[in-house]
């Protein structure tokens, strides 16, 4: 009893991992691609459920139109006809026999290959998380790249070569979610462009009228009384017995007039107060005058979208004269005397260099061979802890949680969208090999660096600025590691991006743009082993395309001789 109780375990525990294998599809592209042959599959099945219904059909189309001869030759006579025995036998024979198995036809029931299908694959459906997910990717896309709702509704996006338009269907959902998130600006877009469309003729099953409503109500929670009233008083001439908006025009009525009282005391006291004070021209000096003010600096979250458009810091000409491209053998290292890697210089401060053809199309798909079947929600370090976590803020798998700082809870991350993999050499010998080459080129030790992580991300993949190293706030933010702090990082671009897709360094202006094939590499600490806080940096959001990327953080144990520390803090 005991041993099948815990056959029974064994079991559940291989489902349980088997199903949370596949959540969270929209953070990973190429997870999402197994989706695609999932409902090939259905509509293979579907087809067939088709066809045999046709079949069945065809059939009991059939043997109407035989007995509708039959029955039409044989009433016109009827004694003359059943006075043939045959016939009679014929008669008896059909209503004992041949009508039962007409019945039996009808009532065969030929659903149940494609509804057993349906119920298998239905374990590996997307769930409203996911759904909800996408739907906010593609806000979070519009938001970044400044795209108009229409420009997304008809699927006219930079490097796209499927096109796929939006019915006014999916902008009116699109809209729901956002208004389900108090989210009334992306309310009011998403639901103009569904009204947009509704009033271009096209058949839907959305209504005007509910669009209306919540248009309305988006348009109110923003402030703007009048345009509220205003299509309050469209809907109603679509609807005059709508209660709601018969309730909310009363409203918006009064608290109009309210507001326009209020604007007109304003006004009026401000007039009041201003006969009575005259500002003389001489109190204005020369130096106020002329002073310059001085110019904020521009929010990094502002700074993180200008660069993920390409409308980051120009680099100044004397400048981009220092930045070369080389042949590089590392000091004459044996493995790059004969052909040695071809090196670019991206950026000065912080030394970002790019390695081309660094890595073969083969060795891209082996990795994401042995990668996808273990993609999962994207990993942070926990700054408290120092363990690796799942958490919000990188769309891509491993989806990645943070310690909830009110209730100290792990919850899952949404500033990273994507799901990520780690593969050692004991998965395959390509991968010791992958890390022995990063570290003939840079020259660092590698047994102490961390595996190679392997990211895809997904719809809108997206990992907000962050440091890869651990600062003096967090202590022990790799002492699980044992390994001291990250030193450099080298990231793998395993697929070229259509549109969106660049790591960019919001404090410095540089942005990288995915190139397969190649990879970069950039310091996080100075040689003293304080870290360099200009690199600061994030992964923009895909606009279009499959990401994917691998990366090897490499530590501060065995670099002692390898890169000496150096007596001045920031060289």
């Amino acid at each position: 009893m005991d041993r099948w109780c815990w056959g029974c375990v064994l079991v559940l525990s291989g489902l349980l991992q088997i199903l949370s294998a596949h959540s969270d599809f929209y953070t990973s592209i190429g997870q999402m691609t197994d989706l695609l042959y999932t409902e090939k599959d259905l509509v293979t099945s579907l087809k067939n459920y088709i066809m045999a219904e046709e079949m069945k059909l065809m059939q009991v189309k059939q043997w109407a139109e035989k007995m509708d001869k039959l029955s039409v030759t044989a009433t016109q006579d009827p004694e003359g006809f059943v006075g043939h025995p045959v016939n009679a036998f014929k008669l008896m024979k059909r209503l004992n026999t041949e009508w039962g198995d007409l019945e039996s036809l009808v009532l065969k029931d030929t659903t149940e290959g494609f509804i057993s299908n349906l119920t298998l694959q239905r374990q590996r459906f997307p769930t409203d998380e996911d759904q909800t997910g996408a739907a906010k990717a593609l806000l979070r896309l519009q938001d970044t790249y400044r795209l108009d709702t229409n420009t997304i509704s008809t699927g006219n996006l930079p490097g796209v070569t499927h096109k796929s338009s939006m019915t006014a269907e999916d902008c009116f959902e699109l809209g729901k979610i956002a208004y389900t998130d108090a989210d009334y600006y992306h309310t009011e877009l998403w639901m103009e462009q569904a009204l947009k469309q509704l009033d271009e003729g096209e058949e839907s099953t959305t209504d005007k009228v509910t669009v209306l409503d919540y248009l309305s109500y988006a348009i109110y929670q923003q402030g703007e009384l009048g345009r509220a009233l205003e299509y309050t008083k469209k809907l109603l001439r679509l609807d005059p017995e709508h209660q709601r908006a018969n309730g909310n025009l009363k409203y918006f009525e009064f608290q109009l007039i309210q507001q326009r009282k209020a604007q007109a005391d304003e006004a009026k006291k401000a007039q009041d107060e201003g006969k009575g004070k005259t500002r003389s021209k001489t109190q204005i000096s020369d130096t106020s005058k002329n002073k310059k003010r001085f110019k904020e600096p521009i929010p990094e979250k502002k700074m993180y979208e200008k660069l993920c458009r390409g409308e980051g810091i120009k680099m100044t000409p004397r400048r981009q004269s220092r930045l070369f491209c080389r042949y590089y053998d590392n000091h004459g290292n044996p493995a790059y005397l004969l052909r040695p890697a071809k090196q670019e210089d991206e950026w000065d401060r912080p030394h970002i260099i790019r390695y081309h053809d660094i890595i073969s199309d083969s060795e891209i798909e082996k990795i994401k061979e042995l990668a996808k079947p273990r993609l999962r929600r994207a990993t942070i370090s926990n700054p408290i802890t120092g363990v690796l976590e799942t958490a919000p803020y990188r769309i891509s798998k491993r989806r990645a949680t943070v310690h909830d700082p009110l209730t100290g809870k792990l919850t899952t991350a949404k500033y990273r969208v994507s799901k990520s993999a780690w593969l050692t050499g004991w998965d395959h010998p390509m991968v010791d090999r992958i890390n022995q080459r990063i570290e003939d080129i840079t020259g660092l030790e590698m047994d102490t660096a961390e595996e190679l992580q392997v990211a895809n991300y997904g719809v809108g993949g997206q990992y907000e600025p962050h440091f890869d190293f651990g600062r003096k706030d967090e202590p022990d933010a790799f002492k699980e590691l044992g390994t001291g702090n990250r030193v450099a990082t080298w990231l793998f671009y395993m697929s070229d991006v259509a549109a969106g897709g660049a790591t960019v360094f919001p404090d410095v202006g540089a942005a990288v743009w995915p190139k397969k094939g190649t990879a970069v590499f950039w310091y996080n600490l100075f040689p003293s082993g304080e870290g360099d806080y200009s690199t600061r940096h994030a992964a923009c959001p895909v606009l279009v395309g499959n990401k994917w990327v691998s990366n090897k953080w490499i530590h501060e144990r065995g670099q002692e001789f390898r890169r000496p520390c150096n007596l001045t803090e920031s060289a």
